[in-house]
């Protein structure tokens, strides 16, 4: 069993962005600028806009932060996002979700240029990834895909499971690994009311994990020798941590682990990924300008 370190990866890869930034700057050109949108105070949405301005600086970014209280209403982060699509110093940017229930997430996402929509949310992104065309990918599925080819781990020709049909994760997730240019493997999708699940499972060469349940995958369900790729975080009660919980992904690791040729740890496999990704589609809208 080989640990795919996500950490390690990630802080490669934006030691890499950071010498093309400062490249770009030595030779007089701009200073990639990654704006978020961040409304309320929930807390797993704080640490993660926190962690974007930390790879920001990692990368040599210029990173701006624009906060709204819960009470904010729909035409006012809609007014925000059309001025960070007109303001030509900004490259791309994101609105950090889960939004307030009284504002439409996906109508203030249809309204972010597609050419600044770092995040890959946009239908636009979604539709061009879908059938191949370049595109901003949306950061998990395209850290997951990093991580593969990173690891040179063999995807052509494979069977692949995807656990979970989220339009962030799941269908994406499912669409490059079906690519010719991307995954080149033979992808079957469960979710919750997938009646042969455990069967699927068993027969995958790869399975991506990213149903949003603790502990979902268990041993009897992986063969021996599978690549498992874990996507979920969970906060689960422990007293005996600090904090009074503690992260766990949505594969049994202790009785999953021995049985992988490759798997990732939750924390430190895909989290760290998913940040990079978007640094990474930050240098590219900023480099087709």
């Amino acid at each position: 069993m080989k640990l795919i370190d996500g950490k390690a990866t990630a802080a490669q890869i934006k030691a890499e962005i950071a010498e093309k930034v400062a490249k770009i700057v030595a030779e007089g050109g701009k200073r990639p600028h990654l704006a978020a949108i961040l409304v309320g105070h929930d807390g797993g949405s704080e640490t993660y806009v926190k962690n974007k301005v930390l790879a920001c600086e990692a990368c040599g970014f210029e990173s701006s932060l624009i906060r709204f209280e819960d009470d904010v209403t729909e035409e006012k982060v809609l007014e925000c996002v059309k001025n960070l699509n007109e303001d030509p110093s900004v490259d791309g940017f994101i609105v950090q979700l889960p939004l307030p229930k009284h504002i439409d997430e996906q109508r203030v996402t249809e309204a972010i240029d597609p050419k600044k929509d770092v995040d890959g949310f946009h239908p636009v992104n979604v539709g061009r990834m879908a059938i191949g065309l370049p595109a901003f990918i949306s950061a998990t599925p395209l850290g997951i895909m990093t991580l593969l080819q990173r690891y040179n781990i063999e995807t052509s020709g494979k069977k692949c499971v995807v656990l979970g049909r989220s339009n962030i994760v799941g269908k994406p997730m499912a669409q490059l690994m079906m690519q010719k240019e991307w995954g080149d493997a033979t992808v079957t999708v469960c979710h919750s009311h997938s009646k042969t699940l455990k069967d699927e499972c068993r027969e995958a060469d790869i399975i991506i994990a990213a149903i949003g349940r603790p502990e979902f995958v268990t041993a009897d369900m992986v063969k021996d020798g599978a690549v498992v790729i874990d996507v979920g975080t969970t906060r689960v009660p422990d007293p005996s941590a600090k904090s009074g919980f503690r992260l766990t992904g949505d594969v049994k690791f202790d009785e999953v682990a021995p049985k992988s040729s490759f798997i990732t740890p939750v924390p430190g496999g895909v989290g760290p990924m998913t940040i990079c990704s978007l640094m990474q589609n930050t240098l590219q809208a900023a480099s087709e300008k």
